[in-house]
């Protein structure tokens, strides 16, 4: 195992050893290089020998359970007499000690926020490991590494943690980064955000908190040695510093949450640092869980229920897929393509296809119980409710048909084509058609009001909060008053678009034909973010757990940052990406123009 690599260069040096650049001699024919780091264990005392051992154990045990992009991977662990070697991945670049020390002047507010955010994300990470949180207790300049793409990496887990409620136990840490109770042997998580903060404190002072009196930040405001940070960020990080834990930000992600409204106040969230430390992880490191191969372009959006698949396809076929490996279970044949979402109710799967009419078919078995005839392509997806599907059509009528019977209740004339899928809501229906018009009707047929915008509507709309948000190829979003239609605010994109806008946790999420998805405030349609792909985003995207998920023509499904729009992975397909991701236990189903529907890790 000693003979296995090759010591390059030193680039650390420590108490108890040092950090080497090495080559790994078991790739002869890949340059595959590590960090090696080196512990020698001198102490005279036998028990102060075992704990060193036993701190450098669990560095290791801990780091072969973590993968997060801002965590290093670990590849080997050995001992060789009286020293322990620890293998792990190399990250070219500096600490932020080093950083800070070869600065003029202050490190620029919008770069410390964009560290910051990413330190939130790995703490966060830690914080809720499973199956037990990992407190850092160490945090300070000289254990984060900035990466030469300017990312950043927590190193040094030598005294982290699993965290029991209640446990405590040996004074650990650095003084002056360290909170109070750190020093009565507590450490929780609000311990790693006091010691956040105190790095901050650092970073935009240029005072280091080991030559101070410990616990004196209040005394020392940062504005009164850098005037150039904001008094938002200010705020967050005297927040972080409270002596109380229970007066800190009561988790990581809370913290990044505050600091992201800072950001967005200041204008530092659209700064060249969050665009230059946007990508966290690589579209390389994401592997479908399988795969599935239609006969032609998948347009349209999957669904998922009861660990089965369906999607429809221009090659005329509805598929249901095996979720769990994705086998092929059944498919049902129209005589059109089907690019409308699959709509799922008490068994029956409801679909519109080209060949103008929707289909009921038995989800066990994919045979048909009965379909119901328009007098145009339907390429409007349909809604179950109130014992009716409601559906448009390229005949120009929205249709509501009874699930019992399987007749047509009611039909409303809107003159052009309905390819918007209806939203319904306990107050009425609503959707736009191609002449630009947008209505609400009740459960009646009757039409309650209208809207009309410049060009056709496309997309499908959404509600929340009695407002409906939808957007159209005039190049707007339009969020209107659910009971009048009066408009609330409208934001104008680069160009127009047929993606459907996602609401949720006060946000409005939409993607433009311009290659952007727009974050915007639900309540007054001012842009938050908005992230630039390399090709129109027809796609519309969805929100799961604090991600937002879209595809785009130029192939690719992106993962983004929900609250920041930073890019957290993407996966290239073999070809446009125009219907909705389907995320259900973790697990997103997308489909592309490549033919091909695929599995992918959320």
């Amino acid at each position: 195992m000693v003979d296995r690599y090759l010591i390059q260069d030193v680039i650390g040096l420590g108490g108890m050893g040092s950090v080497y650049r090495a080559k790994d001699l078991h790739f002869p024919n890949v340059e595959k290089i590590v960090a090696v780091k080196e512990m020698i264990n001198q102490a005279p005392d036998p028990q102060v020998r075992k704990t060193v051992i036993r701190n450098f154990e669990r560095e290791a045990n801990i780091l072969v359970t973590l993968s997060h992009p801002s965590i290093p991977q670990i590849f080997d662990y050995f001992s060789h007499e009286e020293r322990s070697y620890l293998v792990i991945e190399l990250i070219p670049g500096k600490d932020l000690e080093k950083v800070l020390e070869s600065t003029e002047g202050f490190l620029p507010e919008e770069q410390v926020i964009a560290w910051t955010v990413e330190l939130c994300d790995v703490l966060s990470f830690l914080h809720t490991h499973k199956p037990e949180p990992i407190i850092f207790r160490d945090m300070k300049p000289s254990n984060i590494m900035i990466s030469k793409q300017n990312h950043v990496f927590l190193i040094d887990f030598g005294i982290a943690k699993n965290f029991k409620t209640g446990q405590k136990g040996t004074m650990i840490g650095t003084e002056g980064y360290s909170p109070p109770e750190q020093y009565r042997g507590e450490a929780t998580p609000r311990a790693d955000i006091y010691a956040l903060g105190a790095t901050l404190h650092h970073l935009l002072t240029k005072r280091d908190p080991r030559l101070e009196p410990p616990f004196t930040f209040s005394e020392r405001p940062i504005r009164e040695f850098n005037t150039n940070v904001s008094v938002e960020l200010e705020t967050v990080i005297q927040t972080a510093l409270q002596y109380d834990p229970k007066d800190r930000f009561p988790t990581a992600q809370a913290m990044k949450e505050s600091l992201l409204m800072a950001a967005q106040k200041t204008g530092a969230l659209h700064s060249r640092f969050f665009q230059s430390a946007s990508i966290v992880s690589s579209e390389q490191n994401v592997k479908p869980l399988w795969t599935f191969t239609c006969e032609d372009e998948i347009r349209g959006s999957a669904v998922y229920q009861k660990g089965v698949v369906y999607v429809g396809a221009y090659d005329n076929n509805l598929y249901a897929i095996n979720g769990k490996d994705g086998e092929f279970l059944w498919k049902y044949p129209t005589e059109g393509g089907v690019v409308t979402r699959p709509a799922i109710d008490q068994g029956v799967i409801y679909i519109g296809s080209e060949d103008q009419k929707l289909h009921a078919i038995s989800q066990r078995s994919g045979k048909l119980f009965w379909d119901y005839r328009t007098e145009g392509p339907i390429r409007s997806s349909p809604w179950v409710a109130e014992g009716h599907v409601f559906v448009g059509s390229d005949d120009g009528f929205m249709h509501a048909i009874n699930v019992n019977s399987h007749r047509r209740t009611w039909r409303v004339d809107v003159v052009e084509a309905v390819r918007s899928s209806p939203c319904v809501t306990e107050e009425g229906i609503y959707f736009g058609c191609e002449s630009g018009e947008f209505l609400k009707l009740d459960f009646r047929g009757e039409i309650k009001w209208r809207f009309r915008a410049k060009r056709a509507i496309t997309a499908s709309p959404a509600e929340s909060q009695g407002v409906i948000f939808f957007s159209s190829l005039d190049s707007n979003i339009y969020a209107l008053d659910a009971k009048s239609g009066w408009v609330i605010w409208r934001f104008r994109m680069g160009k127009g678009t047929v993606s459907s806008p996602c609401v949720s946790d006060k946000y409005v999420y939409v993607g433009s034909a311009d290659g952007n998805l727009y974050c915007l405030d639900e309540r007054s349609g001012r842009e938050v973010w908005r992230f630039g792909t390399e090709h129109q985003v027809s796609s519309s995207p969805v929100l799961y757990k604090d991600s937002v998920y879209v595809g785009s023509a130029d192939g690719n499904i992106y993962c983004l940052d929900q609250l920041s729009g930073k890019l957290r992975w993407k996966y290239a397909t073999g070809g446009a990406i125009t219907g909705t991701p389907f995320i259900d236990n973790d697990i997103l189903y997308i489909g592309s123009v490549d033919h091909i529907l695929y599995a992918l890790m959320a």
